[in-house]
């Protein structure tokens, strides 16, 4: 082996050691709902990572139509399987679509945030709104779940993660829940935001 070929391969080394990952646990707003998977907002979030030249590896782990006790069920399977440095939450709107109360997911979503911390894990918990089908009182409750807990729990939380692309009609899938691909990067430059911060700690 040459000088320059073991240059290369303890280079490879290094980076493979010093990798970290960060682990999405969402819903189909973060499993690329209707679209190509590298199409997601997750996939454009790690050309961000890499083209910054950070150690880190998205592995994404959501579900379309996941609710807070779906992922409550995995959360320690994918937590001991790929022991992530960060966890970026993102669960809880299909729970408030289907009308489950607010405490109650208030309850998973802390458990989850616990089970994360536990592990050693920092978490970024991403916030969603929904639509006002159950009136205005529940969804203020829904809502305020994320930065009550947010302070309860001492982790930083990123506001409504759709609410550059939710009323622009160009950016939003026919349902009017899902957001297309042309919302992608929008979602994924709005979660870097700060994420970049929880990396600078």
């Amino acid at each position: 082996m040459n000088k320059f070929s073991l240059i290369v391969v303890l280079a490879l080394f290094s980076t493979a050691l010093f990798a970290k990952n960060i682990l999405v646990i969402g819903d189909s707003i973060s499993a690329a709902y209707n679209m190509p998977t590298e199409k997601g907002w997750v996939n454009v979030l790690q050309q961000t990572l890499n083209e910054n030249d950070l150690p880190y590896t998205l592995i994404n782990k959501s579900i379309s139509g996941d609710t807070t006790r779906g992922g409550l069920a995995r959360i320690d399977k994918v937590l001991e399987q790929h022991k992530p440095e960060i966890v970026l939450l993102e669960l809880g709107a299909n729970d408030g679509l289907r009308g489950f109360p607010p405490i109650l997911i208030k309850k998973n979503l802390r458990e989850l945030i616990k089970r994360c911390q536990e592990s050693g894990a920092q978490v970024l918990l991403l916030s969603m709104r929904i639509p006002t089908n159950y009136g205005k009182r529940y969804t203020d409750m829904f809502y305020n779940n994320y930065p009550d807990l947010a302070e309860e729990m001492d982790i930083p939380f990123v506001p409504f993660i759709l609410e550059d692309v939710a009323l622009a009609q160009d950016m939003m899938q026919k349902d009017g829940l899902h957001p297309n691909e042309k919302a992608q990067p929008v979602i994924a430059e709005k979660v870097w935001g700060y994420l970049e911060q929880v990396l600078d700690q």
